[in-house]
């Protein structure tokens, strides 16, 4: 049987029960104490006995402890993994390069890893060396070692059942680790759209019931023209739902895979025919439309889709925060500050000062946009650094996606519902505002002039009088006039000027 695979990392498993004359009494002392010996290019290592992985993801281990999350944090690039090994072995099995015994297996472990089982196994640092070899080769010894399992042999027995040679087959960690980022990133994708399209829809409702409160419009956190509350809130809803389709749409960047290409996208150890069948095998598992990309090789090396994504990202972000400070603003006071909304409570706000409530969900939401923008200056940075026909910066890229898209999805569904559904219009203290703003002279300038509009909005400032007052004290408006111009209608929409 003719194997096509990238094997320069073969390893050979030392059960428990096996004890050579030539290993180390460190090593007879792990076989001792629940480990197995597992052998590749550099030696052997001690790797658990009951592990699903193997020595190549031990020395990951040993070698990478640095952000501190593992592959396991993020469920779907498990999946997208197991989905792409799953494919990978379809095609090969349909070519004649797999026995069925081999196929079968992995395609059992692979089922196991969809269906959420042993995903602890997945313990590599999502930021590592190697363009994420460690990974590729965690998501290949677990499903060996399932497999193995499954074929009814011990873990490490891989002369039945090969990380490298069968479950990697036709493959490289350059090919087959940017395909499942795709496959996992877009089956987080939905999570993301929905959570945004939810919370647009709650700043709408808000948006419909403050209708008829009017308030003042503020330009450089001065005074500007009065507008009602339901337009400031329909405005939220309108921003956000601006980029439920563009997000949406994103997705079309990434169905395009060089799964096939192998190690710089020549294909080569791969069948000619292997790349459309396992594509085609990876769209059908996953229900999502893959196509090949039309140049391998510059597909291996390209970041692009991904930058182009987290661009969205990064919008989004910026315009969750840009919203949150605002709520906060209105919020503020509550006797000191504008106080023209109430959000709701959800904590005591001070070790120190009683009966302070903070608006501490619109704060969480601003360092979740703070920590998304950062995330994209350094998946930025990642893609540019690619050098050649390989860019090896990609865990931190696949990092850096996941981890915003699981941030941003979770902050949305977090100021829907422990703030935006419940908070509440202050009708009087927005009455008040507008009622003493000088703002209010934009809305007679058109008929006493500019010239009186400025001298009155001046006396009203150094005085402390209101300008209602100084415009009926010089009789510059009769009071029907007045009532006409300062209602809600006339003041927060266009309107003839002539009548």
């Amino acid at each position: 049987m003719n194997h096509l695979s990238e094997t320069p990392n073969a390893a050979n498993a030392t059960p428990a029960t096996a004890a050579p004359a030539d290993l180390s009494h460190a090593e007879r002392e792990a076989l001792a104490n629940g480990f197995r010996l597992e052998k590749d290019l550099l030696g052997r290592e001690p790797v658990p006995a009951d592990a699903y992985y193997g020595v190549q993801t031990q020395r990951a281990l040993n070698n990478f402890h640095l952000s501190g999350v593992p592959l396991s944090h993020f469920p779907r690039l498990v999946e997208g993994l197991a989905l792409v090994k799953a494919a990978a072995a379809e095609a090969n099995h349909a070519l004649g390069y797999l026995e069925t015994r081999e196929h079968d297996a992995i395609q059992h472990a692979c089922a196991r890893l969809m269906n959420g089982d042993h995903h602890d196994q997945f313990v590599v640092d999502m930021i590592q060396g190697g363009a994420g070899t460690s990974t590729n080769m965690n998501a290949n010894e677990v499903i060996a070692n399932l497999g193995l399992e499954f074929l009814g042999y011990e873990k490490g027995d891989y002369q039945q059942l090969h990380p490298n040679n069968h479950v990697n087959m036709a493959q490289s960690t350059n090919d087959a680790y940017p395909t499942a980022i795709r496959v996992g990133l877009l089956r987080s994708h939905s999570m993301l759209v929905d959570a945004l399209s939810e919370l647009a829809n709650a700043f709408a409702t808000k948006a419909l019931e403050f209708d008829d409160v009017v308030k003042m419009g503020r330009t450089q956190l001065q005074d500007a023209v009065p507008m009602t509350l339901g337009q400031e809130f329909r405005a939220f809803a309108n921003t956000l739902r601006e980029d439920v389709d563009r997000i949406a749409n994103l997705n079309e960047l990434l169905k395009e895979v060089n799964l096939g290409g192998t190690a710089i996208g020549t294909g080569i150890n791969a069948d000619p025919r292997y790349s459309a069948l396992a594509i085609e095998a990876l769209a059908r598992r996953s229900g999502i439309d893959f196509r090949p990309a039309s140049d391998l090789v510059e597909a291996t090396s390209d970041m692009g889709a991904f930058v182009l994504f987290h661009g969205m990202l990064k919008r989004l972000a910026v315009k969750l925060s840009k919203i949150c400070n605002d709520l906060r603003l209105l919020s503020s006071g509550p006797r000191t500050g504008f106080n023209e909304i109430n959000l709701p409570p959800q904590q005591p706000g001070s070790s120190i000062m009683p009966g302070k409530v903070n608006p501490v969900i619109p704060e969480a939401v601003n360092q979740v946009a703070f920590d998304v923008i950062g995330n994209d200056t350094a998946l930025t940075m990642a893609a540019e650094a690619g050098q050649l026909q390989l860019n090896v910066m990609e865990p931190l890229i696949a990092y850096k996606l996941l981890d915003s898209i699981r941030q941003l999805s979770r902050a949305m569904t977090m100021l829907k519902n422990r703030c935006v559904i419940g908070i509440t219009a202050n009708r009087d203290r927005c009455a008040e505002l507008v009622n003493s703003s000088i703002g209010l002279i934009t809305a007679l300038n058109p008929y006493i002039g500019y010239d009186n509009a400025t001298r009155i909005a001046k006396e009203a400032l150094v005085s402390g009088r209101s300008v209602l007052e100084l415009v009926r004290e010089e009789g510059l408006l009769d009071e029907a006039r007045l009532e006409a111009l300062l209602s809600p209608q006339a003041m927060t929409r266009p309107r003839q000027m002539k009548d």
